[in-house]
């Protein structure tokens, strides 16, 4: 029987927050996401599949890049 994988768990996988992880499932960035009603389960064949082809960014891309001598 498979076993699938927490969001605490995926983020730990991937070296992410759980808040991150929350945004990815959310955004569809993550295709192994699997909902049981309200609660988000990751696939983790998925997962692993997902991240050895390259994965996926998501949308938005970086807010504004900081130029020198900037506050951030």
């Amino acid at each position: 029987m498979l076993k699938l994988l927490t969001i605490a768990a995926a983020a730990e996988y991937l070296g992410v927050t759980e808040h991150r992880m929350y945004q990815m499932a959310r955004s569809g960035v993550c295709p192994a996401v699997v909902r049981l009603g309200r609660q988000v389960r990751i696939h983790p064949e998925k997962l692993k599949e997902w991240v050895e082809a390259g994965g996926t960014a998501l949308p938005g891309g970086w807010r504004r890049d900081a130029q020198p001598g900037e506050a951030a």
